[in-house]
């Protein structure tokens, strides 16, 4: 999936959908695209190198996951307990909504704003 199309599709899950660049200041992250629901990130990527999208996941899924998907590996910069990074160029369309929603859904549930 391209970086629009997936941009889009993030954008798509919902109206409490927010995306930003939180890390404009660091020279090194200043290209890190943010989705966030009910103020928590769910999903981000570097526009300047659109290589791995970091999702949350819950934790016993994870090893699972990188078992079955070789597209599947380590976040960028968080926590590999709760986090995963999946290679944009070739993960699977399907796989990639999935566990984007997924992460959408486990952090609209934590934080869901009553």
């Amino acid at each position: 999936m391209n970086i629009e199309d997936y941009r889009e599709y993030c954008l798509s899950l919902g109206a409490d959908v927010e995306e930003k660049q939180p890390f404009t200041a660091f020279h090194y992250a200043s290209g890190v695209l943010v989705f966030y629901v009910c103020g928590h990130m769910f999903s981000f990527f570097d526009c300047d190198n659109y290589g791995v999208i970091t999702l949350k996941c819950q934790p016993e899924r994870i090893e699972e996951l990188k078992v079955e998907h070789s597209c599947i590996g380590r976040p960028f910069n968080m926590s590999p307990k709760y986090w995963i990074g999946i290679d944009a160029a070739t993960a699977p369309d399907d796989l990639l909504r999935e566990l984007t929603h997924n992460s959408y859904e486990i952090v609209k549930t934590k934080y869901k704003r009553k």
